[in-house]
């Protein structure tokens, strides 16, 4: 695993896609993590523009994709699982949970993003995790109530003579430690080893659940996860109400969102 750090890029997955491209870069499929002080044009799910506030962490890991596009799709699970347990490190884990897909939230807020993207150039295929983190700050973000790493952890702790907290380099280490252990343990032994991990620290399972979809809005209770990692709602409102929907993307709200 090799590390590149930027003083300011256009976007780390960006910089992935040319490192993948052999036209461009060397064809290196990694694994590999790119990371950057700053972003000018940071991207998150759906094309929505990811805030690059200085001191926070955004990072981009690259890897040989072995399976399908579906089951790399599923390696944003992976990445919420490591983005969950880096936050481990530094504060209590019982703040710590996953709203599906991969929305990692401290204390019900939102802290990290997290943005998948695959291709293929000769007949072999990458996959780029991009992961931003709210360390120092965080932005504001229409719909969500948002927080930061540091405002989780005593100040002590950060100024003290032996830090907990040292810097974004330091969080990345974790990271690509931890996400490294779960896509070898995708690989090995399939998405049921990150199903269960997930499952265990998963927000609002049991709960009332708003999906807002590009047609429609379902309303319903979130009875779990299925083995493809689609959430399954039963609806509760509406023509369908009673049945039970598979719901394989959307924006999921475990209380009234904002419309």
């Amino acid at each position: 695993m090799r590390f590149v750090h930027f003083k300011s890029i256009d976007s780390t997955n960006a910089q992935a896609k040319r490192y993948a491209n052999p036209k461009i870069g060397e064809g290196d499929f990694g694994p590999i993590w790119i990371s950057a002080d700053n972003q000018t044009h940071g991207i998150g799910r759906r094309g929505r523009e990811w805030v690059s506030n200085d001191g926070n962490l955004f990072c981009t890991g690259l890897y040989p994709q072995t399976g399908s596009p579906a089951s790399a799709a599923r390696l944003s699970f992976a990445a919420a699982l490591a983005v969950a347990q880096t936050l481990d490190t530094y504060i209590d884990p019982s703040l710590v949970q996953i709203k599906w897909p991969n929305d990692v939230l401290v204390n019900g807020k939102k802290i990290s993003g997290i943005l998948l993207e695959s291709g293929a150039h000769n007949g072999k295929m990458w996959t780029s995790i991009g992961i931003g983190m709210n360390l120092t700050s965080c932005p504001d973000i229409e719909g969500y109530d948002t927080t930061y790493l540091l405002d989780h952890i005593a100040p002590e702790k950060i100024n003290g003579a032996e830090p907990l907290y040292t810097g974004a380099q330091a969080v990345l280490a974790i990271l690509a430690q931890k996400f490294d252990y779960w896509f070898t343990q995708y690989n090995a032994h399939g998405f049921s080893a990150l199903r269960e991990a997930w499952l265990q620290r998963a927000r609002g399972i049991g709960g009332d659940v708003t999906v807002r979809l590009p047609n429609s809005t379902i309303i319903g209770t979130a009875l779990g996860m299925d083995e493809d990692g689609a959430l399954e709602v039963r609806v509760k409102s509406g023509d369908d109400v009673g049945k039970t929907v598979k719901i394989h993307a959307g924006d999921v709200f475990f209380s009234a969102p904002v419309l």
